[in-house]
């Protein structure tokens, strides 16, 4: 035979290109390698309690993915064995579950591998899915037989019924179905396109079902209560009944009470306002207050306990009025005004108010009216004490008139220039008088300065009188008439 160049090189080719799409379609579709030599490919061997029809060359599935085939299903002494030939490419963690399922309704069985957790070791050449770790399909003889057993148990009478009473519930609710089945579709669609944020809020979910799962206890602890109240209620539920009649007439009780104060509500509540910013500023001594409340009231209460069933002498209050430290300490003259200046009970006019600020004006210190004004408490501004809110908002300090020793009438003396009452000129010096000791220093008295030789001293109002039977030369009878006469000036 006489071949040209041309025909050789063209058979060359086509050698070329034969051989060519034989080795591609024994690699790829026939996959001779892996089927004949495993290569690419590793075995594992799955326990069953039964075949459940599955076949050689059936599908393993993993994550709905194809990754191997079932080489052999054989019979051992403990149930079924079946071998596994799976993807090397593919790594299966060795955590997981192997069901057998089928893929229609006539069978054509599968093995589906679930893995429990993702993080475990790949599976490897050899290892074994043991039975505990397996599941087959029930058989599909037994789900006919128990379908043909419950069809034969309702009678025909009443699945004549059945199927009458679904068309008269059903029929002609088409376009219903249809609007069901086209929302059902766009949900599907919806849900598609939002998949990833399904799968979080499915991966998500864990915690909070977990956080339910712990919490089980108050939940119960919860519905045990809340049985609890429903029983309550239950039991009382002619007052409950009574509550709802009556609550509509009283919530148009109460309307109607707003109704009346609506005109002066809004200047109440405004004035309020103010109120509310003096008792947060006053709020330690407010809450002192409500701390010793209850104590003074239950020593008030104690007085009245030896009385408390003597029902022939009952006198009240238990108290014992010890006279004999009265004026100790003395009264406060210091910062009043002056005797002169006072008014008497029969006046029943209201003149002006004197000028200026009446109160103690000794030392903060003194023993005259501890609790007085000069005392008061600046609660903004911790530690410091004044008379006036002025001057606790300010930083001026307290200065008194004098110690207290000596009167000085006029409250507002800084101003007028009115100066503290001395004695003249040339007057004698006040002298000790006899008797007995002075008080303590602990406890002083206040008195006016007076001279016992002469009898004179000096008035409140300033000027000099002059008490002369009081003198140590004064006679020494005295009888009480000579009290209401009064003194020479």
């Amino acid at each position: 035979m006489n071949l040209t160049k041309t025909i050789k090189i063209q058979l060359a080719v086509f050698l070329v290109l034969a051989l060519a799409s034989m080795i591609f379609v024994a690699l790829v579709y026939m996959k001779l390698p892996s089927t004949l030599f495993g290569v690419g490919r590793y075995d594992v061997r799955v326990e069953l309690a039964q075949a459940a029809n599955l076949y050689r060359r059936a599908n393993v599935t993993y994550r709905g993915t194809k990754v191997g085939e079932v080489t052999e299903v054989r019979l051992t002494d403990k149930g079924v064995e079946a071998d596994l030939s799976l993807r090397s490419d593919v790594s299966i963690p060795s955590d997981l579950d192997a069901e057998v399922h089928s893929a229609t309704a006539i069978g054509e069985q599968y093995v589906a591998l679930v893995p429990r957790e993702g993080n475990s070791a790949p599976l490897r050449n050899g290892d074994v899915i043991a039975g505990d770790r397996t599941s087959v399909p029930p058989e599909i003889g037994s789900l006919l037989e128990a379908a043909n057993r419950g069809l034969q148990a309702i009678p025909n009478d009443n699945l004549k019924t059945v199927v009458d009473e679904g068309y008269t519930a059903f029929g002609g609710l088409s376009p219903e179905f249809s609007r069901l089945v086209q929302g059902g579709t766009t949900l599907a669609i919806d849900a598609d396109k939002n998949r990833d944020a399904l799968t979080s809020l499915i991966d998500n979910s864990k915690p909070v079902l977990d956080s339910q799962v712990d919490t089980a206890d108050s939940i119960h602890a919860w519905a045990a209560h809340l049985a609890t109240i429903t029983g309550r209620l239950q039991t009382q539920d002619t007052a409950l009944a009574g509550v709802l009649e009556k609550g509509p007439g009283a919530t148009d009780e109460v309307r109607a009470l707003f109704d009346r104060l609506k005109p002066t509500l809004p200047t109440l509540l405004a004035n309020l306002v103010s109120v509310e910013k003096v008792a947060i500023v006053y709020q330690p001594a407010i809450e002192q207050l409500l701390v010793l409340l209850p104590q003074a009231t239950a020593e008030i209460a104690a007085t009245m306990v030896p009385n408390l069933y003597n029902k022939s002498d009952y006198r009240g209050f238990y108290l014992s009025f010890n006279l004999f430290n009265l004026n100790l300490p003395p009264t406060c003259n210091t910062g009043f005004l002056p005797a002169s200046q006072k008014r008497g009970p029969e006046f029943e006019d209201d003149p002006p108010r004197a000028p200026g600020n009446v109160y103690c004006r000794t030392p903060q210190d003194s023993m005259w009216n501890v609790r007085g004004a000069k005392n008061y408490p600046c609660l903004a501004k911790p530690g410091k004490r004044a008379p006036t809110a002025q001057m606790c908002e300010s930083d001026e300090q307290y200065v008194p008139l004098n110690d207290g020793n000596n009167w000085k009438g006029d409250p507002n003396a800084t101003l007028s220039g009115q100066d503290i009452p001395q004695l003249p000129a040339g007057a004698p010096p006040a002298a000790a008088p006899a008797g007995p000791a002075p008080p303590p220093a602990s406890t002083p008295i206040a008195a006016a300065q007076y001279d016992t030789a002469t009898g004179r001293y000096v008035g409140p109002d300033g000027r000099i009188y002059t008490q002369s039977d009081l003198a140590q030369n004064a006679p020494q009878e005295k009888k009480w008439q000579s009290m209401l006469i009064p003194p020479s000036g």
